[in-house]
C-alpha cells in the first residue's frame, strides 16, 4: 500500500476554523444606535419647553419601537402600513402644529421635532403625516365651514380618515396654480372633472381635498370622499423613492361634491398657498431628520467596520468626512431652529421658508450620498439605512416646491424682480 493511499484513507482532522473560513464572517453592524446628532447643542435641556420635548420623545420612540423592526420590509414591497398611520393618531402625532379642539397646544417647535423625528425613522412614515396633517388637516382647518372643521378635522387628527391633498397635475407640477381640473356649478354643488397625479394617501379610502377651477376661473378647494362615483385613485407603481406610502393618479369624471363638502374659505389659488406656505418649513424639518439618520449611520459604521486592520473611523479621510457631515448637519439644524423662531413670532417670510427648504434638501442629499459612500457596498443594503434615506431624500428635495422653484423666490427677494415665466 502506497503512502498516499495510507494518507487518504486515515480519518481527517477538520481545523476548528473550517466552519468559519476567514475572510467570510461580517459582523452585524447595529447603525441605529445613540449617536450626538447635535453638534451645535441647539437640542439641550433648557432649550426645548417640556411640552414640546414631550412630543418629540413620543415620536422618537415610535420610530425605534415600532418603525425600526418593520418599515424595511414596507419600503421594499412598497405596501402601505396603515396601522403605523392609525398609530400617529393615536399618539397625536397628527397636527403639525394646529388647534383642535380637545387636544393641547402644540408649537410650530413641538411640530417640527416631530417631522424631524418621523423622517429620521422612514421618510414614508413622516410623508404619511405630513399629507394628513400639514396638507389634508390643515387645508380643512384653514378653509373650512365650522360644521366641515368639526367633523373632518378630528377625524384626521385620530387617523380615523385618511386625507389627501389634490393639487399637482399631470401636466402642472411647479405651475400648479396654471391647474386645469374644472368645477362646473350645478343645483346642489359642483361637478368635478380632471386629473392629478402624485397624491399622497388618494388611493387609501379616505378624503381627498381637491383643488379646482371653477366656472369664473376661481381656484376652489372640495372635501371628497374617495368611495364617490367618478373617482378613481390608482396607486402609483414603480417608485425608487417614498415606496411605503401610496401616491395616487386621480382622475375625477362627473364627481359630484354637495355643497356641504365645498371649503367656503378656499376662494382663489391664495388661499391654496397659504396652506403650502406653512408647510414648507416642514420640509425642512424633515431633512434635517433624514440627514440626522444617514449622519448616526456612517458614524456607527465607521466605529465598527474595520479595514487595513483599523477601523474606518481610525483613517484621516474618514475622520475628514465625518467632519463635513457634522458640520453640515449643525447648520442645517441651525437654520430651521431659527425660521422656527421667526414663524412663532410672525415673522417668517415666503423667501425665508423657501431658504429653509432650498438650504436643507440640498444639504440632506450631500449627507446622504457621503454616508452611502462611506459604507461602501453595504451602503445599498436596505438593512443598513442609509440607502432607503438616501433614495427618500430625492423626493422631499421635489415635493412641496422644487429647488428651482425655490431658488426663484430666494433670487426674486434678492433681486425685486421675477424670473418665473409668464
Amino acid at each position: 500500500m502506497s503512502t498516499s493511499e495510507t494518507t487518504s484513507s486515515q480519518p481527517t482532522q477538520a481545523s476548528p476554523m473550517a466552519e468559519f473560513p476567514l475572510g467570510v464572517i461580517e459582523p452585524e453592524y447595529e447603525l441605529w444606535g445613540e449617536v450626538d446628532v447635535d453638534p451645535a447643542g441647539l437640542f439641550d435641556q433648557e432649550n426645548i419647553p417640556a411640552e414640546d420635548r414631550d412630543y418629540w420623545d413620543r415620536a422618537r420612540r415610535f420610530g425605534l419601537d415600532e418603525v425600526r423592526p418593520e418599515i424595511d420590509d414596507y419600503w421594499d414591497r412598497a405596501d402601505y402600513p396603515f396601522h403605523l398611520a392609525t398609530r400617529l393618531g393615536e399618539l397625536d402625532l397628527l397636527r403639525d402644529g394646529i388647534d383642535v379642539d380637545g387636544y393641547p397646544a402644540m408649537s410650530t417647535l413641538a411640530a417640527g421635532l416631530v417631522n424631524m423625528e418621523l423622517s429620521r425613522a422612514d421618510g414614508s412614515v413622516a410623508t404619511i403625516g405630513a399629507v394628513q396633517s400639514g396638507l389634508a388637516l390643515r387645508s380643512v382647518a384653514y378653509c373650512g365651514s365650522e360644521e366641515q372643521i368639526a367633523h373632518w378635522v378630528p377625524k384626521l387628527a385620530r387617523a380615523e380618515v385618511l386625507g389627501a391633498f389634490a393639487l399637482t397635475e399631470p401636466t402642472h407640477g411647479s405651475d400648479s396654480v396654471s391647474l386645469e381640473t374644472r368645477a362646473t356649478r350645478v343645483d346642489g354643488g359642483y361637478v368635478l372633472n380632471g386629473e392629478k397625479k402624485w397624491i399622497g394617501n388618494g388611493s387609501t379610502g379616505g378624503i381627498t381635498v381637491v383643488w379646482a377651477r371653477d366656472d369664473e376661473g376661481n381656484v376652489r378647494g372640495f372635501i371628497v370622499q374617495q368611495e364617490w362615483e367618478g373617482y378613481t385613485g390608482t396607486t402609483i407603481e414603480g417608485k425608487l423613492s417614498l415606496r411605503a406610502i401610496w401616491q395616487a393618479h386621480i382622475r375625477l369624471e362627473n364627481v359630484f361634491v354637495p355643497d356641504s363638502h365645498v371649503m367656503p374659505g378656499a376662494n382663489s389659488f391664495k388661499d391654496t398657498a397659504k396652506v403650502l406656505f406653512a408647510t414648507r418649513l416642514g420640509v425642512a424639518w424633515s431633512a434635517v431628520g433624514h440627514a440626522m439618520a444617514c449622519y448616526e449611520s456612517a458614524v456607527q459604521y465607521a466605529t465598527q467596520r474595520t479595514q487595513f486592520g483599523r477601523p474606518l473611523a481610525a483613517a484621516q479621510v474618514v475622520q475628514e468626512r465625518l467632519a463635513r457631515m457634522h458640520s453640515e448637519l449643525a447648520t442645517m439644524q441651525l437654520m430651521v431652529m431659527q425660521m422656527t423662531r421667526r414663524e412663532e413670532r410672525g415673522e417668517l417670510t415666503g423667501a425665508q421658508a423657501s431658504l429653509a427648504k432650498y438650504t436643507c434638501t440640498r444639504t440632506a442629499r450631500q449627507i446622504a450620498s457621503n454616508a452611502r459612500d462611506l459604507l461602501g457596498g453595504n451602503g445599498i443594503l436596505l438593512k443598513n439605512r442609509v440607502a432607503r434615506h438616501f433614495a427618500d431624500i430625492e423626493a422631499i428635495h421635489t415635493y412641496e416646491g422644487t429647488e428651482t422653484v425655490q431658488a426663484l423666490i430666494i433670487g426674486r427677494s434678492i433681486t425685486g424682480l421675477s424670473a418665473f415665466n409668464k
